[in-house]
Parts: structure tokens; sequence; C-alpha cells
């Protein structure tokens, strides 16, 4: 990450989880909408564990870039063995990605395994809010100071990220709310929205607010604006931005949950016509003996 393509690329992931959770949710509500139950990840049928396979790889691909690929010396260490300051956020960024590559092999072996034990969903789960509260401590403790404007959206990040912790854990105890399972694929979604959004915002220069520029320091790059008219004006721009952003956030789950409610009813009325049809055949039956 600190860099425009190492926001988009996470991002690119998250938003790719995101909406694949959100179909599937939305299938299983749709056709089994009376014993709909959620999962923290779904199997495909011809190759079970693609998804945490995806997830394994964009992990491992994120702990190259950030220790091996983007080093100048392509290794994160300083010549004593010790961890230079400028390579602190490196270990940070690899470290979230670490505990999403620990998730899903836990949640492959966990599946794989014979005779399958009770609590393994639960201990799925638990691994997956364990890996997003390690992104949202080291989010909000990360060596970088994002001061400013910059700052703002990485706070709107972490508070994606709690959304994101808080609807994992509930699906301990409530696994077969839908809307759990909606707002938990939805924030995974704005999650990945967010990080690509940030990333073309504020590593993009021509992007950039007027009166604030790019800088290097410690080899990462920052935003910082010349004057406090110019911080001000970014602000505000911010505060635009979050409202476009939360008008589009509506304006979707709107959407979604007017697809909630014609599954439900669609489910209703063909439920209502397989009792029409039993009790006219039983009917039927009856008249006939």
């Amino acid at each position: 990450m600190g860099t425009l393509v190492g926001h988009v690329l996470p991002g690119l992931a998250f938003l790719a989880l995101g909406l694949w959770h959100l179909f599937n949710n939305i299938k299983l509500f749709c056709l089994r909408p009376n014993i709909f139950y959620s999962s923290v990840w779904f199997p495909v049928s011809k190759i079970r564990y693609l998804e945490l396979y995806f997830i394994m790889f964009s992990s491992s691909a994120s702990i190259s870039m950030e220790l091996f690929v983007g080093p100048r010396k392509h290794q994160p260490f300083d010549s004593d063995g010790t961890i230079p300051s400028n390579h602190l956020h490196n270990f940070e960024h690899s470290f979230i990605s670490m505990s999403f590559l620990v998730y899903a092999v836990l949640a492959l072996v966990l599946d794989r395994a014979r005779p399958r034990a009770p609590a393994s969903e639960g201990l799925t789960i638990l691994a997956a809010a364990a890996a997003f509260s390690q992104e949202l401590l080291l989010f909000h403790f990360q060596s970088t100071d994002h001061v400013g404007f910059e700052g703002q959206y990485h706070l709107i990040l972490q508070l994606i990220i709690f959304v994101s912790l808080l609807t994992t854990l509930m699906g301990v105890a409530l696994p077969k709310s839908f809307l759990v399972s909606l707002v938990r694929s939805s924030s995974i979604v704005f999650q990945g929205v967010w990080f690509i959004f940030l990333g073309c915002m504020l590593y993009t220069p021509s992007l950039i607010p007027k009166g604030c520029f790019i800088y290097v320091e410690d080899g990462h790059q920052l935003v910082n604006c010349s004057t406090q008219e110019a911080l001000h004006r970014a602000k505000a721009l911010f505060g635009l931005s979050i409202l476009d952003n939360t008008i589009a956030v509506v304006g979707s789950m709107v959407f979604r949950f007017w697809i909630y409610n014609s599954c439900s009813r669609t489910a209703l009325k063909l439920c209502m016509k397989h009792v029409e049809l039993w009790s006219q055949v039983s009917r039927n039956r009856c008249l006939s003996e």
C-alpha cells in the first residue's frame, strides 16, 4: 500500500469477494427464504474451495509485494537485521494480508476435516472476525500518521472495517439472518470500493485537491496542503465525496432491500400455489375414492 496500485489491487480483491458474497446470499435467500443459512465463505460446484484459494493467492501476492517486490533491496530488513523505519508500514500491511491467509487456510482445514467438528462453522467465523480485527487494529495504530484530510479517508475506512467485524461476529449468533449477511457482504464491497477510491483520490496527482501536493517521506507517499485555505477546501471536498458515497450506499441498500422484499413475496406466492395445488390434488383423491 502507500501507492495507487497498492490501494487499487487490494480494493479490487475486496470488491470481487464482497460481490461474490452478495450474489450468493441473495441467491440462497431467493431459493430458500424459510431455511436461509449464511456462511462466511461459499463453495463452488466444480472447484469447491475457489473462494479460499482466491483469498490465499491474493494474500500471498500482497505479502510478496510488501516484503520482497516493493523494497528496493527486495527484502525488508536493514543490513544489521533490524527493520528500517520506512519499512514498518510494509510489515503492518503484510500482517493484515497474513491474517486473511491464516483465515483461509483454517477455513479449508476445518471444512476438510473428517469427521466434521460441530464447532467448525463457529471457529471459521471467529477466524474471519480475527482477520478483520487485525486489519482494524493495524490501520488504527499504524506507524504512518495520516493527518489532515488524508486521515479522514482512513477514518472512514476504519468504520467500514468495524462494520465488517461486527456483522461477522453477529453471524455466530444469527447465522439465519439475511439482513446481517446482507450488511456484512455490503461492507466488504464498500471496503473494496473505498480502497479504490482512497487510492485514486490520494495518489493520483490530477485528482489531488487544489493547493495540495504529494510528497515522499521515508519512502512513503503522503499528501499535504500548502495553506490552511487549501486544507479546508480539501476537507470540504472530502465531505462532498462522503455525501456521494452515502447516497450510493443508501441507494444500493434500497435496491437490495427491494430484491429482498421481491424474493419474499415471490417465495410466498409460490408456497401458496403449492399449497393450493396440494389441497386440490388431495380433494380429487378423496372424491375419486
